[in-house]
């Protein structure tokens, strides 16, 4: 009797719109399409604290739970409630059963999804999301071949006063999420890393926060 693989279940709450995904293990890559994903998008804005174990247990019931194997969070920036409760959640549940934990920054699972789809060249890039009266927070990103999946970080998001307090070179551009999109990329990015074999501690999961209730600038 065969047995099945183990599941990898991914959390994007950056935005207004909780994003979930489900995918099998069984391949590197968990986009493949002989095992498609199941992806869901739900808008909660302010109810995701209480709707978010609701619509996890839509996707995968909790008496399924143990049949994860690896878990993955996208860490913002984003608004600070929203994205602390799903990496809260995730490094609980990551804890309880004894499961891996890969967290990605939002930023950088845009920075893929734009490289996918062949939206950004080769050359390093910005991404930047305006905040109301408080500036902006900016990363760059840019490909490399040594990176998980081909694109690096280079610089971490951070909160800017103004657009030309950034370092100079590469294209601007505006960070939006694409919830099921950017869902994608977090389960690619994870089920890469599972292949690899890479660690992944829960405890070294920590949301961004770089507009945080008290920030007061760039730090």
């Amino acid at each position: 009797m065969s047995v099945a693989a183990p599941l990898l279940l991914a959390l994007h709450s950056s935005s207004d719109v909780l994003g979930l995904g489900l995918a099998s293990l069984a391949t590197p890559d968990p986009l493949s399409p002989q095992q498609p994903p199941r992806i869901t998008s739900h808008p909660l804005g302010r109810r995701l604290s209480n709707d978010l174990l609701g619509c996890v247990e839509q996707l995968l019931p909790a008496r399924r739970w143990r049949e994860l194997g690896r878990l993955a969070v996208a860490t913002g920036p984003g608004g600070f409630t929203g994205t602390r409760l799903t990496v809260v959640f995730a490094r609980t549940l990551a804890q309880q059963l004894a499961l891996p934990l890969d967290g990605f920054s939002s930023f950088l699972l845009m920075a893929h999804r734009l490289s996918q789809r062949g939206e950004v060249g080769e050359e390093p890039f910005w991404l930047l999301q305006e905040l109301p009266r408080r500036g902006m927070v900016a990363g760059r990103y840019g490909m490399d071949a040594w990176a998980l999946g081909g694109m690096a970080e280079r610089e971490a998001p951070r909160l800017y006063g103004q657009l030309g307090d950034l370092p100079p070179g590469g294209d601007r551009l505006e960070a939006l999420v694409d919830p099921e999109a950017d869902v994608a990329q977090l389960l690619r990015l994870s089920g890469l890393a599972a292949a690899a074999g890479a660690a992944a501690p829960w405890a070294s999961v920590l949301p961004i926060y770089p507009t945080g209730p008290v920030a007061a600038g760039p730090r």
